[in-house]
């Protein structure tokens, strides 16, 4: 994984451009419940092994928003951005959709493909990038989700 760094009349050929799958990470229950303390979302699923034992899921899960808050650790590192490029800024997403539970001491990697470019204004561009987060060993993924990042350049 690598960024890519293009001239700013090139971004819009950024568009198809593929990554290589992030590095995995592990959702560790310790990992879990720090999140819950910092959202509140304390409900037994997430954080009571014993009571989440006796769901279908066997054991706990991660907090979707988790899944998609490690987004941003998953994609470090990579992109198509422009020449002297001063920061990103999460836009947003277009689309989320949590396909699978992802449960405590699995891993997570991201897949991401640019699929818009569209050129604001010389300096900032509106990034769209198709993501799915794939849960190791397993074959639907965690979330899919279209993903939007403001880019602005000097």
């Amino acid at each position: 994984m690598a960024v890519k760094i293009v001239p700013k009349d090139e971004m819009v050929n950024a568009v198809g451009t593929k990554f290589e799958p992030s590095a995995w990470i592990e959702v560790t229950q310790e990992r879990i419940n720090a999140f819950a303390d910092c959202t509140e979302d304390h409900q037994f699923i997430h954080i009571d092994e014993e009571k989440a034992a006796q769901t279908p899921f066997g054991g706990t899960i991660a907090h979707g928003f988790l899944t998609l808050s490690l987004l941003a650790k998953m994609v470090e590192g990579n992109g198509v951005v422009p020449e002297n490029v001063v920061m990103g800024i999460n836009y947003g997403f277009d689309k989320v959709r949590f396909l699978a539970p992802v449960r405590a001491g699995k891993r997570v990697r991201a897949n991401v493909e640019v699929t818009g470019v569209d050129r604001k204004d010389d300096n900032r561009f509106l990034i769209r990038q198709a993501v799915s987060v794939e849960i190791e060993g397993e074959d639907t993924p965690a979330l899919v989700a279209d993903w939007l990042s403001m880019v602005v350049a000097a």
